[in-house]
C-alpha cells in the first residue's frame, strides 16, 4: 500500500529546500565573514595611512605666491 502524502506540506517542504539551495550559491558567490570583512578594512586603513604619511605638501596656490 502506498503512503500518503499531503501535497501542501510537500509543496512547503519544496520551496524550503529550493530556496535553501539558492541561499547557498549566493553565500558562496557574495558571501564574506565578517572577520574577512574587518580584516579588509583594517588593510585598507592602514595603506590609507601609509600613503598620507608619504605625501608631500600641497603646492601652494598660484594667487598667494609669496615672491611676485
Amino acid at each position: 500500500m502506498a503512503d500518503i502524502v499531503n501535497l501542501r506540506q510537500a509543496r512547503k517542504k519544496k520551496r524550503r529546500d529550493d530556496a535553501a539551495r539558492d541561499a547557498a550559491a549566493n553565500r558562496l558567490l557574495h558571501g564574506r565573514t565578517a572577520a574577512e570583512k574587518s580584516k579588509n578594512r583594517l588593510g585598507r586603513e592602514i595603506e590609507e595611512k601609509r600613503l598620507d604619511a608619504h605625501r608631500r605638501d600641497a603646492p601652494p596656490e598660484s594667487g598667494s605666491d609669496p615672491q611676485g
